[in-house]
């Protein structure tokens, strides 16, 4: 326990040799070791706001002597602000005023200050005042703690300056960002915006989203606004926003969810990159596109031949060639790969595009009924035959004739079709008498015919006359270029039918399906966009990657023809078959028979792989 000078208590009681005066300095002593021994700097004050004592943490930080009144609780009559002096000049104002206005309404005050030390360096207090009071509610004195705070205050002053440097990045970041609280409410916008749009932060907290957003886009944001907000998931749009001078630009945002511990969405972050160029470049590339197309329809009339691709070019560049002539042509290749429309194409710029184009699809007539089809048949030439009823040739006559599939006619009438070919006549069924056609035929298949032929399933002399012109359609993986104008084009076409526009296609959907194989040709790409199409919600088209996986079990045609060979050693068997045959290709000793595979698929391989044919031709010679 701390003992003081008699004089020293007598002052502090007002009384001298009194023993109640004596119990009181003692009580008042034990009070000021407690105060001592508490972890704070601790003083009392008179009702005025004068300091009259200071525990021994105040007096040693400042600096008092020990022997200072301050020290013992005793009243030396000083100011009531006379401990503004210890305190940084920044702060004088501000204590002076919460102390005086506390003095004056004898209520409690909390004041922040820093206090200098006997070295004259600061350090940041929290100050709490309580007045202690009589029964009347007199002020008998004030009592102080004052704790340090130097340190939570440092930290906040680094965060303090951390979110001004991050605040002044996010304002030069060329991006428009805004923080959105958890249901859309408006709470902080960066420089960039607030100049984009011409307005103060509160004007934008003020102001309605559809004040900013395209009329046209609104109410798509407004809804995937309510699906992110109940779902609390991220989303991606992409909308036009009016600058201040009235302009819209296109803007690509992203809009991400800030949770808590449990979950709940704090904040929703957003940052609108401006995509306007883009946008103008991707309209003016479809208007180009669309103005292609128009071109190559209105200059080649090649019907719903999409594409500019340089195989595609090839292809037309023959059907130009040979539509004038009434040449008989076979056009080859895979499953979906158009060749029904070019054989149209070939017929509309030939002279006979004025009568009729006849298609017939081979394989899917029963062989009991191909001959009546294709060639009539008389009254009562068998049984359900109860009228004369004219073929496919007599009622192509002055027209064309399209027989896709060809290599599926049975041997029959592969002789009655050799016979139309040279004779230029059929007979009907249950009819002798030979009827005069003119007909030019077009036939189709993804058969190797030269296999056929080699088999003994389909007559050479036929394919003879049938392989005047040959004109290969190239597969679609092969036409990959063509792809977006092919999408463009169905796209337009599906959604006109049901009522549906879409605004854009999505990037990862259009690289997705240039990556593909394609193994159904563009029949698979029209079903899988129009599969997409009516199934969209959303004015961007896209396709589930899912649609475009092969499973296990599924194979490309051409891919199964090599009897099991590993895709990675293709070009070594290629080569090895082509080292065999001395470089050929088709025919029934040709590379194409060895492996299985169609010779214009062959060809194809060659060409993707970079094989050199000829090589082979040397060594033989």
């Amino acid at each position: 326990m701390a003992t003081y000078p008699k004089h020293e208590a007598d002052r502090i009681d007002g009384v001298n040799g009194d023993g109640a005066s004596e119990e009181r300095s003692l009580i008042t002593a034990q009070l000021r070791a407690t105060a001592n021994m508490i972890p704070a700097h601790v003083w009392y004050a008179t009702p005025s706001g004068a300091l009259v004592f200071v525990n021994s943490r105040i007096a040693d930080y400042v600096g008092l002597p020990q022997n200072h009144p301050l020290r013992f609780g005793i009243d030396v009559g000083g100011e009531w602000d006379s401990h503004i002096a210890f305190l940084h000049p920044d702060d004088h104002e501000d204590t002076r005023r919460v102390w005086s206005s506390s003095l004056a309404t004898g209520s409690a005050s909390e004041v922040t200050f820093r206090g200098r030390n006997a070295e004259g360096r600061f350090r940041w207090f929290l100050s709490r005042a309580e007045p202690i009071r009589a029964a009347d509610g007199t002020v008998l004195y004030w009592i102080g703690v004052n704790f340090d705070i130097d340190e939570r205050k440092r930290a906040e002053q680094r965060l303090n300056q951390q979110e001004t440097e991050l605040r002044q990045v996010v304002d030069l970041a060329p991006q428009l960002v805004a923080v959105f609280g958890p249901r859309r409410e408006r709470l902080y916008l960066n420089r960039m915006s607030l100049d984009y749009f011409g307005m103060t932060l509160d004007q934008w907290r003020e102001t309605s989203p559809s004040n900013e957003v395209h009329p046209d886009d609104t109410e798509r944001l407004r809804s995937q606004w309510s699906r992110a907000i109940s779902s609390g998931s991220a989303f991606e749009i992409e909308f036009r926003l009016r600058r201040k001078d009235g302009v819209y630009r296109w803007f690509l945002s992203r809009h991400n969810p800030v949770c808590d511990d449990q979950g709940g969405i704090l904040h929703w972050y957003a940052a609108c990159a401006d995509i306007e160029d883009r946008k103008r470049a991707e309209d003016s590339l479809q208007q180009e596109n669309a103005a292609l197309r128009e071109e190559i329809n209105h200059a080649s009339m090649f019907e719903e031949i999409v594409g500019s691709s340089e195989p595609l070019r090839k292809v037309l560049s023959q059907v130009s060639k040979v539509a004038p002539s009434d040449s008989t042509v076979l056009i080859l290749g895979q499953t979906g790969t158009g060749k029904e429309l070019i054989a149209r194409a070939i017929h509309k710029r030939s002279r006979r595009a004025a009568r009729s184009f006849i298609g017939v699809n081979c394989a899917a007539i029963p062989t009991s009924l191909i001959a009546s089809e294709l060639f009539g048949h008389e009254k009562g030439a068998f049984t359900g035959a109860t009228q004369r009823r004219l073929g496919r040739f007599e009622a192509a006559n002055g027209g064309t004739i399209f027989l896709d599939e060809v290599g599926d006619l049975p041997p029959d009438i592969q002789i009655a079709l050799l016979r139309v070919l040279q004779e230029r006549e059929i007979e009907r069924v249950g009819s002798d008498s030979p009827i005069p056609v003119d007909v030019r035929v077009l036939a189709a298949t993804h058969r190797d015919l030269d296999k056929l032929v080699s088999e003994g399933k389909f007559r050479q002399d036929l394919l003879y006359r049938l392989n005047v012109v040959p004109i290969t359609a190239p597969p679609l993986r092969e036409r990959a270029a063509d792809i977006p104008i092919l999408v463009e084009y169905f796209i337009a076409r599906f959604g006109k039918k049901i009522g549906k526009k879409f605004q854009a296609i999505e990037n990862k959907t259009l690289k997705m399906m240039q990556q593909y194989e394609w193994p159904g040709n563009v029949r698979e790409l029209q079903n899988v966009i129009e599969r997409a199409v009516t199934l969209s919600d959303s004015d961007t088209f896209a396709v589930d990657e899912a649609w475009l996986k092969r499973g296990p079990c599924e194979v490309s045609h051409s891919d199964a023809a090599l009897n099991g060979a590993l895709l990675a050693h293709e070009k070594e068997a290629i080569e090895a078959a082509l080292a065999q045959t001395h470089g050929r290709i088709s025919g029934a000793r040709g590379a194409a028979a060895k492996l299985g595979i169609p010779g214009s698929t062959l060809e194809a391989k060659i060409k993707r792989l970079g094989i050199d044919k000829y090589r082979f031709k040397s060594r033989a010679s």
